[in-house]
């Protein structure tokens, strides 16, 4: 049997997340649809994140097994065929066999990164409906910038984790870089991490945004984490601003071989 990892991106708009839901339709399900039609048999498809309903997806890794001898470009090719415009297959990678035993789409995630996009505009842009949260007040990018980088390092982020989420022994992760960038009426917040807890991201920007609106200062990100209180951080950011990003296979700060 082969191991294949493929490198695919997606826009989350119709989906209800990534992971296959019984009454709703999912990315994961559309995907192996199309991996059926070209695999010939309906093969398990393992994901290297699970994403939430409207999040998108700029680069996502998922690996199969298969006995099929395909060349990993047709692959591809093939795959791009049967899915609608919202997906696409980007690269195809054989696991050399002495590696595939080892190898795990999701466990073997170094580190993530992702991005979160507000349009930051009293008028709507037409072609960033579901793609953007638009904020219509001011923004000041540079102050979110400052208090973005006080969530870097490792902290326990339990005040930083819906109430929905499935209980956990380690709300601990470590951020390696989290900033914010203005391009024109676009703002970016960027964020590298080991791990993320059940909607920690759009957490982070409903606290970086009360600081945006003066209910919070420099200085008092630290704090918030520190109180491990979900009622001190901000509000949980529409799901439609949220892109992951970037998934590495080695250590942050090392090239990753996958991209």
């Amino acid at each position: 049997m082969r191991k294949l990892l493929f490198e695919m991106a997606y826009d989350g708009s119709r989906y209800h997340g990534y992971q296959v839901q019984q009454n709703a339709l999912s990315v994961a399900e559309v995907v192996q649809d199309a991996v059926e039609v070209v695999f010939k048999k309906r093969e398990d498809i393992v994901g290297c994140s699970r994403t939430d309903a409207g999040v998108h997806a700029s680069q996502y890794f998922f690996h199969m097994e298969t006995a099929l001898q395909i060349p990993p470009e047709a692959a591809v090719i093939a795959l791009n065929n049967c899915l609608p415009g919202d997906i696409a297959m980007l690269s195809c990678t054989e696991i050399p066999p002495d590696k595939a035993a080892d190898f795990h789409a999701r466990y073997s995630v170094c580190w993530k990164e992702y991005v979160y996009k507000i349009w930051n505009s009293k008028v709507k842009n037409p072609f960033l409906q579901d793609r953007a949260y638009q904020v219509k007040y001011p923004v000041d990018a540079e102050l979110l910038d400052r208090c973005a980088r006080e969530f870097i390092g490792t902290h326990d982020f339990r005040g930083f984790c819906s109430a929905g989420a499935k209980p956990t022994e380690n709300y601990t992760r470590t951020i390696y870089r989290a900033g914010v960038h203005r391009e024109g009426d676009l703002i970016e917040f960027r964020v590298a991490g080991d791990g993320f807890l059940y909607n920690m991201v759009r957490i982070m920007v409903g606290t970086l945004l009360l600081a945006a609106e003066g209910k919070l200062k420099e200085g008092d990100v630290t704090r918030v984490l520190a109180s491990l209180d979900r009622e001190q951080a901000g509000i949980t950011a529409p799901a439609a601003g949220l892109y992951l990003n970037w998934v590495s296979y080695t250590p942050f700060g090392e090239e990753n071989p996958v991209k």
